[in-house]
């Protein structure tokens, strides 16, 4: 009888934010994951749902988890870093699978055959379960960061250009999760400096 094949999925979440890291999650989910008809893009479930498919994931499948922060961002570019994050993911998982399908149109570096699926986050159970891990992990991170800089509501709109967080870095100025190769944040980088 032929071995079945070991497919992960990956995806990424925090690619467009002004602060913080972009997450990227690998997953390969078991022959009989018991949230399979739960599993959806998670810019798609709420908060709570998510949390909760999180945990079942990680609980039955398989995860590694690849970060790239705001300094490799703003020296590589936002592009390269999510793949940078993506092969993490995929060498963080605990074996090596035959295969890896991946949200997007392009391929990270990776150790074993792979195909680009746009899309993938809503059609592939398995990128469906990274994505929820992907961002799940980013919001933890950023609710973290709130904490330690208070001021730009960073809990609320992790990290994205919502208006709170702009106002908030033109009267702060940006602090070390900032990207400074985003313009906002070197708009505001620049102000501070001037005085």
């Amino acid at each position: 009888m032929r071995e079945a094949q070991i497919i992960a999925g990956i995806d990424e979440a925090g690619r467009g934010p002004l602060a913080g890291p972009v997450v990227a999650a690998a997953v390969i989910l078991p022959a009989h994951f018991s949230a399979l008809s739960a599993l959806a893009d998670s810019k798609k479930l709420t908060a709570r749902r998510r949390e909760a498919l999180a945990a079942i994931i990680r609980a039955e499948a398989m995860v590694g988890v690849g970060i790239a922060e705001p300094a490799e961002i703003d020296r590589v570019n936002v592009l390269e870093a999510t793949m940078r994050a993506m092969s993490r993911a995929c060498r963080n998982l605990p074996l090596v699978p035959h295969k890896v399908l991946v949200d997007g149109n392009r391929l990270p570096r990776l150790d074993c055959p792979a195909e680009a699926i746009i899309g993938g986050d809503g059609s592939q159970p398995m990128i469906s379960a990274a994505s929820i891990i992907a961002k799940t992990v980013r919001d933890a991170l950023m609710i973290e960061a709130a904490l330690r800089w208070p001021g730009y509501a960073l809990e609320g709109h992790k990290g994205y250009g919502a208006k709170a967080h702009i106002d908030a870095l033109q009267g702060l100025g940006a602090t070390p999760i900032h990207r400074f190769s985003y313009r906002p944040v070197a708009h505001a980088a620049e102000k501070s400096a001037q005085g």
